[in-house]
């Protein structure tokens, strides 16, 4: 019986795939497993029983990667199942961006009592009017699961589509347009592009990238969309140039008292994965996850601890070992199962970073004592026994 326990609140069409041998756990002490969307656990202290977290998205800087992996809890999240949903909105932030749709529909607001309205309208358009999207220029910085979909649909909408990933996956690779430009340097899409749209994670080497430098090889009137990160942008440097009239607009999904209210800023309050089918996709995808690691000891999409997959167990004993990424570890394992005359079916080792992941099938049981030896090998972070 594994216990759960939800941090905020997820969706039923994600829980209701989690079968009998799983229950509420009432408090986050008691459960062996976390699904989570926003809540900040840096100052939560987790008890041993924890085994898993489960993000149900795919931002997880709300989540100690590091204290996680050191006290042995994978950290699982979810990307590309809210990628649809922030597709989406990044073309609605293109739209709003080239035609001045919100100025327009303010204006009717504004003279709602106006009997004449339809008349001033025609009048009054021109000051909304705007260009259109097709033919012009787009970069896009991150060719994930949510940057190939922008970029493929940007192309379908007729626009001269550039992107700039040196990190491609061969997946997002394959699912990529072919009539889309790859740009060898970031610093082509900032010389060429009308607009620039971003999509990569925040990590050190990407927080504030798009900084006053940037920003000045980029052409006059360009429009910037952040859908990704705050931290991605320089914000201070943003409203600089939105203020000079260098950028024309920008488009983010991130509220700050530093872009809000800014005259070209166009702000939307994180909207971006909040549709009933990206919390489904999520919630889904976190339980199937969460469910494979507790019951197989698979990983996959794991933020601290390296994909590591022996599929479905079968009738032998697996042994799971999270440790550190150090030399003979696995001379030091199978030492200890030979001397109790297990013998290893199947072993799989993984790395990533500093950790790594061993699995090991035994055609015999193991006991308490063994498990408890394997603990106490230097490195050891974890040990898990699937009966």
């Amino acid at each position: 019986m594994y216990k759960y326990y939800c941090l905020n609140p997820i969706s039923d069409v994600g829980l209701e795939k989690l079968t009998e041998e799983y229950v509420p756990a009432g408090t986050m002490e008691k459960a062996d497993a976390v699904l989570v969307r926003s809540a900040n656990l840096h100052d939560t202290e987790f008890s041993k029983n924890l085994k898993v977290i489960a993000r149900a998205g795919a931002g997880v800087n709300n989540i100690p990667l590091e204290r996680c992996a050191e006290e042995g809890i994978v950290v699982f999240n979810t990307p590309g199942a809210n990628a649809n949903g922030v597709k989406e909105l990044v073309i609605a932030g293109m739209f709003l961006a080239s035609r001045d749709i919100i100025g327009g529909i303010n204006w009717v607001q504004e003279n709602e009592e106006d009997g004449n309205i339809a008349k001033d309208a025609e009048k009054a358009k021109k000051a909304f009017a705007g260009c259109e999207l097709e033919g012009k220029k787009l970069g896009v910085i991150g060719l994930g699961a949510i940057g190939v979909l922008v970029a493929n649909a940007a192309t379908n909408l007729g626009m001269d589509v550039y992107g700039y990933d040196p990190y491609v996956s061969v997946d997002s690779a394959w699912r990529l347009s072919r009539s889309i430009h790859h740009a060898k340097t970031v610093d082509e899409l900032y010389q060429g592009c009308d607009y620039i749209t971003i999509h990569v994670p925040a990590m050190e080497q990407t927080k504030g990238m798009i900084d006053k430098d940037a920003i000045g090889l980029m052409k006059k009137g360009v429009v910037v969309l952040n859908f990704a990160r705050d931290v991605l942008v320089d914000e201070e440097a943003m409203v600089d140039a939105l203020l000079s009239g260098h950028v024309k607009h920008y488009v983010s999904d991130f509220p700050t008292p530093v872009t809000a209210g800014v005259k070209g800023a166009i702000v939307i309050p994180h909207l971006g994965a909040s549709t009933e089918e990206s919390e489904d996709n999520c919630a889904r995808m976190a339980v199937k996850q969460l469910r494979d690691y507790l019951e197989n000891g698979n990983i996959k999409n794991s933020v601290n601890y390296p994909n590591c997959d022996m599929g479905v167990k079968g009738d032998n004993t697996r042994i799971l070992l999270l440790h550190r990424n150090v030399p003979n570890m696995i001379g030091q394992f199978t030492k200890i199962l030979a001397k109790d005359n297990m013998n290893i079916a199947d072993l799989t080792n993984k790395s990533k970073g500093k950790y790594a992941y061993t699995m090991i099938d035994l055609d015999s049981p193991v006991s308490d004592s063994v498990a408890d030896e394997l603990s106490q090998v230097k490195e050891v972070l974890r040990v898990r026994v699937i009966r």
